[in-house]
């Protein structure tokens, strides 16, 4: 038996202003390590034998229909615009039908060098993989729309970053790697013709309701509303939002130093290279603000009188913050177990959060305790929190069960930074147990599961991550 996919691919037929054709480099000795099976279903895709997924997943073994190509963008990173980017070290092996009549990318990361390398090697080390794996595959659980994990693979070979490291790759699955940075790559170098195909493509791939570029960017603002306001809810810090790794369907991609939130900061930062804090916590909707006014400028490009269009371009931007605000509001009513609306409904959550900030409060735990009835003692001043509590108590009276909402809205297990640490450690000495373990639990987020009470633990002070990195 031989692993099968069912390859439907339409980016390879664009042209090669969009990619590059680009085969895989061979890996000396790949090792599955894992392999997503309800991902599989899903997609349709067959598995084998493991010493042939590992083949296949290492990117040794071409599959039947596949077209590898690295994707060329542009984008801006961190607010400086680089007119070429593209895939340094990942490979579109081809596109798929789901059983849920949605299409799908399959795609390589780590699988060698590619035209838009630069410098780099074009490999992965394991750390990342597997970081990957396991924050989005938890993110999918959570229900926070996302690119997703089908197969890690070792590769027996070592890559070298600070040090040397075991080298791996990762199969990622996505609705597609449309970015922001692809329309601003034609849209820079005057390629109207390619910006109008790129946008029809577009439309039909993920909005086929959206009438011309306007309506693409109004789409593509709704989703991301909804991405952004899903972020702040469950405390997660992307770290990177350059606008090419602002994706066009609203998932998210491109899992390098990003983490969750421990303590409550609403300035948090992870990120090594994120020296001024462009992309803390609080900072995300704005920052998503602004990746869309780079799509808007980009996208007018390709009408008759772009003068024009700006008018109501501008009109879609401007109204994003409110309806980031909204969304935010209305997912942590839920959080707080309220279905209805009204009016202190933002001071209410506002100044929950305050006091989680003074008491330093964990967010994930906090939110937890209050499904349970016990976070009083998630705070350092129990008493300023039973004032707020109280508020709090007769706001909820009139909802019909409560309870039951917040179980469903605040998860008992998130990928906690130095769990994933310790998981990455474990395995760059060959032991996969605690990454193993981690996804199943992660599985199943929201609810409470014997004998993993460890998992709910903050950090002591001496496993606190300060800083994570993107491991290219």
């Amino acid at each position: 038996m031989t692993v099968q996919v069912p390859f439907d691919n339409t980016f390879a037929q664009l042209g090669p202003g969009f990619y590059r054709k680009q085969m895989p480099e061979p890996v000396v000795a790949p090792q599955l390590v894992a392999f997503n099976q309800d991902l599989a279903r899903l997609l349709q895709v067959a598995p084998a034998e493991v010493s042939e997924m590992a083949e296949v997943f290492a990117g040794n073994r071409m599959l039947e229909g596949a077209e590898p190509l690295a994707q060329t963008y542009a984008g801006h990173q961190f607010g400086t615009f680089n007119p070429q980017l593209g895939d340094g070290r990942a490979l579109l092996l081809g596109e798929v039908l789901g059983q849920d009549g949605r299409r799908y990318d399959i795609q390589l990361k780590g699988s060698g060098r590619t035209p838009f390398s630069r410098q780099g090697d074009g490999r992965a080390w394991l750390g990342p993989v597997l970081r990957e794996y396991v924050i989005s595959e938890a993110m999918h659980a959570l229900g926070v729309p996302t690119t997703r994990a089908l197969a890690a693979v070792t590769t027996g070979e070592t890559v070298w970053r600070e040090g040397g490291m075991p080298g791996a790759v990762l199969t990622r699955v996505a609705a597609s790697h449309l970015r922001v940075g692809t329309f601003q790559l034609f849209a820079a170098h005057g390629r109207t013709a390619e910006l109008k195909q790129l946008t029809d493509y577009a439309i039909a791939r993920h909005y086929p309701q959206a009438e011309g570029p306007l309506g693409l960017l109004r789409s593509v603002r709704d989703a991301q509303v909804g991405l952004i306001a899903a972020w702040m809810s469950v405390g997660f810090i992307h770290g990177v939002m350059n606008t090419d790794n602002c994706s066009i369907s609203g998932e998210t991609i491109d899992y390098g130093p990003c983490a969750f939130m421990d303590t409550y900061r609403a300035e948090q930062v992870f990120s090594s290279i994120d020296r001024t804090g462009r992309y803390a916590y609080a900072n995300q909707p704005s920052i998503a603000v602004w990746n869309l006014a780079q799509l808007a400028t980009a996208l007018i490009q390709q009408l008759d009188d772009p003068q024009e269009a700006v008018e109501e371009a501008t009109a879609i931007i401007h109204a994003m913050p409110s309806l980031i605000e909204a969304e935010w509001l209305r997912l942590f009513r839920r959080k707080l177990g309220l279905l209805s609306m009204e009016s202190g409904d933002l001071d209410l959550v506002s100044d929950l959060l305050q006091l989680m900030a003074e008491g330093q409060a964990d967010f994930t735990n906090t939110f937890c305790a209050l499904s349970e009835g016990r976070a009083a003692g998630e705070f350092q001043d129990p008493a300023a929190f039973q004032s707020w509590q109280q508020r709090w108590m007769q706001r909820r009276a009139e909802e019909p069960d409560p309870e039951a909402v917040m179980r469903a809205s605040n998860p008992v297990y998130i990928p906690r930074n130095h769990r994933i640490e310790e998981m990455i450690a474990a395995a760059v000495s060959g032991d996969f147990t605690m990454f193993h373990r981690l996804n199943t639990v992660l599985a199943s987020p929201y609810l409470r599961q014997p004998d993993q009470d460890d998992l709910l633990r903050p950090p002591m002070p001496d496993e606190v991550v300060k800083a994570t990195f993107c491991g290219t």
